[in-house]
């Protein structure tokens, strides 16, 4: 395994803590990061968020060896998580990025490239018919995305090609912590049946940037965007044309356990 580069997962439908076992484990964290997670009114909302902190501050422990009430994670104004310790070289671009929806709860991180993670939960509209509630991101999505997504077929497999796009470009656009705000219809993705992930940006191919996209489960999409940064030197380059790492499942109990 590349140093560095981690690719976690936790299917949070499967922890169902008690109330002392969630205040036990939300206890590890500063204060600031326990406001955070209780601000949250929903369960499974709150869930969610501290099993994101403890991806995030495990695998900071894990990689970087820095005890694990010393770590400090701050974030940007987009929302993007950084480690705000000191980073020696071969590490000197360490940063990682996390998403949740649906049961699942995921982290990435690299060494050098930038990453961005984003997860979709494939849910069927309420309110409204699938091809209505696609509608609502005509502004985010290119002709060519429209017409792929039209020609997918019913209207399950419709809403299943526009999410899969969609989770493409929040890979991205987290990768760069730019935030919606970037404006995603500058960016095209093209793909042979969901391989071979390519990227236009502003109609000219990015050679910078490695996609991968996985289906975790009937309702579930992982997508990690890789790039390189602006002063990117050989070694970054030579790392993004390595082999796209595979999600390993942890579990709540073994993040717990390697705490101390």
């Amino acid at each position: 395994m590349e140093n560095g580069v981690r690719r976690w997962l936790v299917n949070v439908s499967q922890w169902n803590p008690s109330e002392a076992q969630f205040a036990s484990v939300i206890s590890l964290f500063p204060v600031d990061e326990q406001t955070a997670i209780t601000r949250y009114i929903k369960f499974e909302d709150k869930k969610r968020a501290l099993v994101s902190r403890l991806l995030q501050y495990s695998l900071v422990h894990e990689v970087l060896g820095i005890p694990f009430d010393k770590i400090i994670i701050h974030r940007t104004a987009e929302g993007k998580p950084y480690l705000k310790n000191s980073i020696d070289f071969p590490f000197s671009n360490f940063n990682f990025n996390v998403s949740h929806h649906g049961d699942y709860v995921g982290i990435a991180s690299e060494p050098l490239c930038l990453v961005g993670l984003d997860i979709v939960s494939i849910t069927t509209p309420k309110q409204e018919t699938e091809l209505e509630f696609i509608n609502n991101f005509s502004p985010y999505l290119t002709v060519l995305e429209w017409k792929n997504i039209a020609h997918a077929g019913s209207s399950e497999e419709m809403l299943a090609q526009f999410y899969r796009y969609w989770c493409l470009k929040e890979a991205f656009v987290k990768a760069i912590g730019a935030g919606l705000g970037y404006g995603l219809r500058r960016l095209e993705f093209h793909h042979t049946n969901w391989t071979g992930i390519s990227v236009y940006i502003d109609g000219v191919e990015s050679k910078k940037w490695r996609f991968s996209l996985s289906k975790l489960d009937e309702k579930h999409w992982v997508s990690i965007a890789s790039g390189l940064p602006n002063k990117a030197d050989e070694l970054c380059c030579s790392n993004l044309s390595l082999p796209e790492l595979g999600f390993t499942f942890r579990t709540v109990e073994e993040l717990i356990s390697n705490v101390n």
